[in-house]
């Protein structure tokens, strides 16, 4: 089945950096688009970044834009989120999933178990 496991989050100062990864088995990785998606305490979730399949388009949400990268590995079936100079209201915890933005929020069952990250003085 497909299986998506995110690693990577801690506990960060404001204005540091992270990088998560999610290594995905289950299914053709390199065929598929995939998203980040975060959700903060007590609020729904949001996407963050997409990446395409082949890795050659990405988009970010546009409070993170500037600040997250998304890439990927094909090879090694592992998308991954660099987070620089991050803010506490980026304090969520932090899935991937498959498909464009669209589909991926709502795709709950396929999104990996997440990863924390909190970010605070």
């Amino acid at each position: 089945q497909v299986q998506l496991v995110e690693s990577g989050g801690g506990l960060v100062q404001p204005g540091g950096s992270l990088r998560l990864s999610c290594v995905a088995s289950g299914f053709a990785f390199r065929n598929s688009d995939m998203t980040w998606v975060r959700q903060a305490p007590g609020k729904g979730p949001e996407w963050v970044s997409f990446i395409n399949a082949v890795g050659t388009n990405t988009f970010h949400l546009d409070s993170v834009s500037g600040r997250f990268t998304v890439s990927r590995d094909n090879d090694k079936n592992t998308l991954y989120l660099q987070m620089n100079s991050l803010k506490p209201e980026d304090t969520a915890v932090y899935h991937c999933a498959r498909g464009p933005p669209r589909v991926a929020i709502t795709d709950r069952p396929s999104w990996g178990p997440g990863t924390q990250v909190t970010v605070s003085a």
